[in-house]
């Protein structure tokens, strides 16, 4: 009789052994569960959606802004919260999808929709960064302009030769992550002192919670959707998290710390603004429809201090839209012609330094009207939101893709929301510059 030596496999944990989940992977996912993140863990993980929310943060955000409070004063605070919760949510999309899929947004819409449809999403997405690099060059010119006096021409090259030499840098998404989060918290403190020193009537701004329309305001409304509810800084959001590697037990805490405070930051600021525009009217008198207007008024009103305040944020809200603008801009482009969805990729670059120099040589050209010149520039990009919303809802709703992240039926129902805000608005403003006389 032969002797059979039999080696058996001992475990403490039930369910592992040969063809099963490993002791060690077991104890590993029990230990990460226990583990809360500290607080200081949870901060590390701010980033993608600042970023996002500095793009969407603009020139031309702000202008709108203060043409609702000085031509509606407080009564248009709410859109403000309506917009700020579409874009919460189509950037949450967005932020499952950079964890959920195994390459780029871009990249994941050629393998599940065809290869046509990610070339024109980074297409229309470059064509959408050309219109936002004017109004940011406007901007950051006319910031530091007011804050030092001089040509605006002259600060546009200064900020745009800055921009360019920080996306020169190696591993450029970290480095422009950092400085935009700085940048973002910078802004809140200069707008939220800004609405303190206008004295407004708070409790006239919490009236303007309350949905109403005042005459004529439709199409400010619309503006006003359309510049809070960023599509294309959404779009964009996906690639920070990749970069970034977030994993679904991230997920959690990111939308804690960054996907939500991230988005909900500027919608503030754009409501303050609107506080500050809605304030110099009730003292003054006189409205405000620009921001250098703006700032004129406020000085007899706030003090040399209070308008230097309120220009320093307008700067940052133009200098940091500038940054991201080029940066997504240059990955999405790079992305959709199969050239790399890096930021750092040469491509990528190339087609950053092309954006920069855009919004340059269009400032130049049309110097004479610059605030002018942000609204259109602002209001092109609306044509190409509608496409880039429905994008992100069928990638979300794709179940080969998201698995249990797919959007829930409540998701699909504000986003569908937002998708119709934004398409309402395309075909309004077709209507008016094509149809209109």
């Amino acid at each position: 009789m032969s002797e059979r030596t039999t080696t058996r496999h001992t475990s403490t944990t039930p369910g592992t052994g040969y063809g099963r989940i490993s002791t060690e992977t077991m104890k590993s996912i029990v230990d990460t569960r226990r583990t809360r993140r500290s607080f200081w863990q949870q901060l590390a993980l701010i980033g993608p959606a600042f970023v996002a929310g500095a793009w969407q943060f603009g020139p031309g955000n702000l202008t709108t802004a203060v043409q609702a409070g000085s031509g509606y004063q407080y009564a248009l605070i709410w859109v403000i919260v309506v917009s700020t919760i579409l874009m919460i949510f189509l950037t949450d999309m967005s932020v499952r999808l950079g964890i959920k899929s195994p390459v780029s947004l871009i990249a994941s819409i050629k393998d599940h929709l065809g290869k046509w449809v990610g070339v024109l999403a980074g297409i229309g997405i470059f064509l959408i960064t050309l219109c936002f690099s004017v109004g940011n060059a406007v901007g950051s010119g006319l910031g530091l302009s007011m804050l030092f006096g001089g040509n605006p021409v002259m600060w546009t090259i200064i900020c745009t030769v800055a921009v360019a030499s920080l996306l020169l840098l190696r591993n450029v998404y970290r480095v422009v992550e950092k400085v935009l989060v700085a940048i973002v918290a910078l802004m809140a403190i200069a707008f939220i002192v800004s609405a303190f020193l206008s004295n407004p009537s708070w409790a006239a701004a919490a009236s303007g919670l309350v949905p109403t329309v005042p005459d004529g305001s439709w199409l400010l409304i619309v503006a006003l959707v359309g510049t809070n509810f960023s599509i294309n800084a959404a779009f964009y959001t996906s690639y920070g998290t990749k970069e970034r590697g977030r994993t679904e037990a991230d997920y959690r805490d990111v939308t804690i710390v960054d996907t939500v405070p991230g988005i909900v930051a500027p919608g503030i600021m754009t409501a303050l603004v609107i506080v500050v525009a809605a304030a110099v009217l009730g003292k003054t008198g006189e409205a405000a429809p620009t921001i250098v207007a703006l700032a004129g008024i406020f000085e007899p009103l706030a003090g040399p201090i209070g308008s230097t305040v309120f220009a320093l944020g307008f700067f940052g809200a133009a200098f940091s839209s500038m940054i991201a603008n080029a940066t997504a801009g240059g990955a999405m482009l790079s992305d959709g012609l199969g050239r790399g969805a890096s930021s750092s990729s040469l491509t990528a670059k190339i087609v950053s330094a092309t954006i920069l120099a855009f919004g340059i040589v269009i400032t130049l050209i049309f110097q004479a009207s610059p605030v002018e010149l942000i609204v259109i520039a602002q209001a092109l990009t609306i044509f190409i939101a509608p496409v880039l919303a429905a994008l992100i809802i069928i990638m979300a709703n794709r179940s080969s893709l998201m698995g249990d992240m797919k959007n829930r039926w409540w998701q699909n129902l504000l986003g569908i929301v937002g998708l119709a805000a934004v398409l309402a608005l395309s075909i309004r403003l077709f209507a008016t510059l094509f149809l209109a006389g």
